[in-house]
């Protein structure tokens, strides 16, 4: 068995004035101000996307998912499915994922950021691991202008 191991980042500020949704592994939180970006900024969507391009060498977000923002498809759902279809022959194992941020809370919406997750990825629900933390507000996210994402995927073939 092969195994290797991925690892993705995404941050985003929140906007400067309210209407734009606030979403986060295709969960929207209630919040005054959706982050900033060309699409709905979905930062954990992102990361995952990172980490799976870190594995299969194809850079996802940027110029691919520039086109299609271009395009009108501002879903981050669809860029990860875009990750996920270059991943071919190689089984997800496991996806660890640790969001930080002052607001909104993460962990009242864990569970279902986590099936939503599991879904997409077509792994069972027990395999993503999700850790939420202020960072004591060392950092911009920690002080509340933003939200940022870090995941480490595993993933194997026989």
């Amino acid at each position: 068995m092969t195994i290797k191991t991925g690892i993705g980042q995404d941050s985003h500020a929140f906007e400067k004035k309210p209407g734009k949704p606030l979403i986060l592994s295709g969960v929207k939180f209630e919040h005054s101000f959706g982050l900033k970006g060309n699409s709905d900024a979905d930062v954990i969507f992102h990361s995952i996307t990172n980490a799976i391009s870190s594995v299969t060498g194809k850079n996802i977000l940027g110029s691919i998912a520039d086109k299609l923002v271009h395009q009108g498809e501002k879903d981050s759902s669809k860029y990860l499915q875009l990750a996920l279809d270059d991943l071919h022959e190689w089984k997800i194992n496991h996806i660890a994922i640790s969001v930080e941020c002052l607001m909104p809370k993460i962990s009242p919406q864990i569970e279902l950021m986590k099936q939503k997750i599991s879904v997409i990825c077509k792994i069972n629900i027990n395999d993503v691991g999700i850790t939420a933390t202020s960072g004591e507000g060392l950092t911009a996210f920690g002080r509340g202008e933003g939200v940022q994402a870090i995941t480490i995927i595993t993933v194997s073939k026989l």
